[in-house]
């Protein structure tokens, strides 16, 4: 099984971003596996979006629901989807996490609107 196959059969994984001063800042999100790579979805003007967009590098973990990392962190870079790519990862969150995230999708949707959500695309360094 490789790293990325087992990171994406967890529940939630650590993504930690880096301030500019190179603080880390982790977040426990879902993941799903989309293609050669993970994806996230997550509040389009979150904090880890703005890190991202300045230096996509990034770490993942396996963690629990509170963030807690239960494996070894590995180094990965991470891009934002276009609107297309956010819908797609969108599908792929409510095939894994089924009514939990469907439902969390709708919340959302209904709070932010279609463009207050955006997809993040995580390729595992190798």
């Amino acid at each position: 099984m490789t790293t990325l196959d087992r990171l994406a059969a967890e529940k939630y994984l650590l993504l930690t971003t880096f301030r500019k001063d190179g603080r880390a800042v982790p977040t426990p999100v879902w993941a799903v596996r989309d293609g050669d790579a993970l994806a996230v979805w997550t509040v389009a003007d979150s904090g880890k979006v703005k890190r991202i967009r300045r230096s996509g590098e990034v770490t993942v973990a396996p963690c629990d629901v509170r963030g807690r990392p239960h494996g070894e962190a590995v180094p990965a870079h991470a891009t934002l989807y276009d609107p297309a790519g956010t819908r797609r990862v969108g599908e792929l969150i409510k095939r894994k996490y089924r009514l939990i995230g469907r439902l969390s999708l709708l919340g959302s949707r209904l709070r932010r609107g279609q463009s207050g959500t955006v997809g993040i695309r995580i390729t595992i360094a190798d």
